[in-house]
C-alpha cells in the first residue's frame, strides 16, 4: 500500500487516561511551553489527508 491509498484499518489505542500527555511540547509565540495532545496530532493528520492527491498514472 502506498501513502496515497486510503485505509480503513482500525488500530486500537489503549490509554491510561483520556488526556494523557504524549511527553512532548511546542513553544508558542509568547514563549510558553504547550503539551502536544493527541487531538492536535489527529487534527494535523486529517489536514494532511485532505492535501493528498492521486498520483499521475505511469505509462
Amino acid at each position: 500500500m502506498s501513502l496515497q491509498q486510503c485505509s480503513n484499518d482500525k488500530i486500537e489505542v489503549i490509554r491510561t487516561q483520556p488526556d494523557q500527555s504524549l511527553g512532548c511540547s511546542i513553544i508558542d509565540e509568547q514563549g510558553r511551553e504547550l503539551p502536544i495532545t493527541e487531538e492536535m496530532i489527529q487534527d494535523a493528520c486529517r489536514n494532511l489527508e485532505k492535501l493528498l492527491v492521486e498520483p499521475a498514472k505511469q505509462d
